[in-house]
């Protein structure tokens, strides 16, 4: 068994002990897997934690309180070496019976999904760094407590890889994953090319397959296809801001078979200078943006893309409070949750 091979171990008996429904037993396994200094950096309102005991008891323990029966589904896990560190991605979502209020969200009392993309830094068998994104925007609007502007993409709950290939347990195809790698590095590198000759330098029909799926964070929605993609999530976003650049330092990109991953905390920074993305007046402030990423290629192309965005974490750096608004739209349907 290689070292990635153990890492990925690692991570699925985590998995497995809350879709199998058992946080006690989860919580025993958080506390032998991670270092007890590890740094784990959730998305907003959560923040930087320190240590498993603090990562349990301020972000699960909640949401089993809020989720009892909670489950935990896996479709994408993943690991190499990057930077000289080695790394598991995971990606999938959580689900349950949502049946009493997190994080002021009031419950619906039917099964709810969440999505999770979840990169984990492992260093002689223990994990000391996690970068999480949970899309707690999904959970507002399965909860009809979405309270600021619609998505142009399509709001859904988001599939597992058309392939069914995404649980990487076997072994690893070394040809492929140098192909695949090299496939997203080119095409992240091309996104570049914006700012020299606008989005035909960016070449994307060269890295996109004619039928991919862009699966963006609730808020923006889903994409079908490289036009699909440019008219609900780029042109909006690059319109208003038309300097965003990718913070490489903070890269983290890695491939396994035909998936690749990139985590950075955060991975990029822009000035909203512009109107026409997320309804959010142009305030010419800049701002840094966390996203976690997974794609699928076939052959030289991507097919599939997981985007998840710390969409509360933009919001709050403009001085957006998300959870106010939400409260003041629930109060008089819900009241009684907020008294």
């Amino acid at each position: 068994m290689t070292v990635y091979s153990s890492n990925k171990a690692l991570i699925n008996s985590l998995n497995d002990a809350l879709y199998n429904g058992k946080p006690e037993q989860f919580s025993n396994l958080l506390n032998e897997a991670l270092s007890q200094d590890a740094s784990v950096h959730m998305c907003f309102p959560f923040e930087t934690l320190q240590g498993p005991q603090e990562y349990y008891t301020k972000t699960f323990e909640p949401l089993l309180n809020a989720i009892p029966d909670l489950e935990k589904r896996t479709y994408i896990l993943m690991a190499n070496e990057a930077n000289g560190n080695e790394w598991v991605g995971a990606g999938g979502y959580y689900t349950g019976t949502f049946k009493k209020p997190w994080l002021d969200i009031p419950p619906t009392g039917k099964q709810v999904s969440m999505r999770f993309h979840e990169f984990y830094r492992v260093k002689d068998g223990k994990v000391v760094e996690i970068q999480a994104l949970w899309d707690i925007p999904e959970l507002m609007i399965q909860a009809q407590s979405w309270p600021l502007s619609p998505s142009l993409g399509r709001e859904w709950h988001v599939p597992a890889p058309a392939t069914q290939d995404g649980l990487m347990f076997g072994d690893t195809n070394q040809n492929l994953t140098q192909e695949t790698f090299h496939v997203v590095n080119n095409m992240l590198h091309g996104l570049l090319k914006h700012a020299e000759g606008g989005t035909k330098a960016m070449g994307l029909e060269s890295y996109w397959h004619p039928h991919c799926s862009w699966y963006g964070p609730s808020t923006i929605g889903t994409a079908r296809g490289i036009q699909g993609f440019r008219k609900h999530h780029q042109i909006p976003f690059l319109n208003a801001m038309p300097d965003r650049t990718t913070i490489w330092e903070n890269g983290v990109l890695f491939a396994e078979n035909n998936y690749v991953a990139f985590t950075a905390w955060p991975g990029m920074s822009m000035t909203l200078s512009g109107d026409g993305w997320l309804g959010i007046a142009p305030s010419d402030k800049e701002i840094t943006m966390r996203s976690l990423d997974f794609w699928r290629c076939e052959g030289p192309l991507i097919r599939e893309n997981w985007v998840l965005v710390d969409i509360l974490d933009v919001y709050n750096q403009l001085g957006v409070d998300v959870f106010a608004r939400m409260r003041e739209l629930n109060q008089s349907r819900f009241g009684h949750y907020f008294q």
